[in-house]
């Protein structure tokens, strides 16, 4: 099976814009990695839903999620546009889904709409959000999936939970085409064994799961399972994992060609986030995914706000050999 491949467009939140001075020409950066994502034919581009940049928060650009989300599905003609992932706590599920079902005419059905639990406590905090114990957060995220995918799919809907409830709300259009009976994709991110991958196999098109080989086998082989128990086909969910990739060129010196990207990280550290080689290289560990169940890669690309390099290396020269 051939795997699909979206990228990342930046958007600040890993420090990757903070070389260009003017936020408009920061927005532009990114709409121009989108543009040169579709020229290069790639499935999808990706944005994350958070505030406050990483590794540590500064006062930096990081622009909104969904906001973007829109703006990129105008922007951009062919390709589809996702978020890894929303997340649950900052909107109101109901109105997401209605956020969302906007979004999807706006791209005549382009949309691949991601939510997840959540994790980032300081910007949860700084936002107003509070920071609710992981349980919580996890029993509100699976009330949010059954409201969200039913506003999609339903009329009328009533649910009443310990989180959230919505009484008949209104989501008309509820996606492009929604008469041919489709809806936005809906892609649920997380690994979670016991609720999330049962989600998955409830609800959700798509999965995204994070690891090395042997981690997706077991995380996919969960999933199946759940999938086994509620009668739902294994074989109909897009099977995701998100990989930071840096390309070299062949004969390259890593140290050197990594130091803008890494900046105060050594090289050692950058290699245990990044599959950091040359295309051959890069392409033998991705295939290892494919085998392991992987049917889609979600991939981050260091400093494509700057130089398209990144992207059509991964499009050129690795993506042909997986196929």
């Amino acid at each position: 099976m051939t795997a699909k491949f979206g990228v990342f467009v930046p958007q600040g939140w890993k420090m990757d814009l903070t070389e260009i001075a003017d936020p408009v020409e920061q927005y532009e950066a990114m709409t121009a990695a989108g543009r040169k994502a579709e020229e290069l034919g790639y499935d999808s581009v990706w944005v994350y839903d958070h505030f406050h940049t990483v590794p540590e928060p500064t006062k930096n650009t990081v622009f909104e999620c969904w906001t973007i989300t829109a703006g990129l599905v105008r922007d951009l003609r062919r390709i589809k546009v996702g978020q890894m992932v929303t997340c649950n706590g900052y909107r109101n599920p109901a109105l997401l889904a209605k956020m969302a079902s906007t979004v999807d005419v706006m791209s005549d059905g382009r949309l691949l709409f991601g939510l997840g639990a959540g994790w980032y406590e300081h910007e949860w905090l700084a936002y107003g959000y509070g920071f609710p114990e992981r349980g919580q957060r996890i029993k509100s995220f699976r009330e949010a999936c059954e409201i969200v995918y039913r506003m999609w799919t339903e009329d009328d809907v009533v649910f009443e939970g310990e989180y959230h409830s919505v009484d008949r709300p209104i989501n008309e259009p509820k996606a492009a085409r929604a008469a041919e009976g489709r809806r936005p994709a809906f892609w649920i991110g997380g690994g979670g064994e016991k609720v999330t991958l049962r989600l998955v196999a409830r609800w959700g098109d798509a999965c995204n799961v994070f690891g090395e080989p042997e981690a997706l086998r077991h995380k996919f082989g969960v999933l199946k399972r759940h999938c086994e128990d509620l009668g739902r086909d294994y074989g109909e969910i897009e099977r995701s994992t998100l990989v930071n990739v840096h390309l070299l060129e062949a004969g390259e010196d890593p140290e050197r060609a990594t130091k803008a990207a890494r900046g105060d990280r050594t090289l050692e550290e950058y290699r245990q986030s990044y599959l950091v080689g040359t295309a051959g290289e890069v392409a033998e560990r991705l295939a290892a995914r494919i085998e392991a169940g992987a049917t889609y890669f979600t991939v981050y690309l260091p400093r494509i706000a700057y130089d398209h390099y990144q992207l059509e290396a991964l499009a050129k020269d690795v993506l042909p050999q997986l196929r």
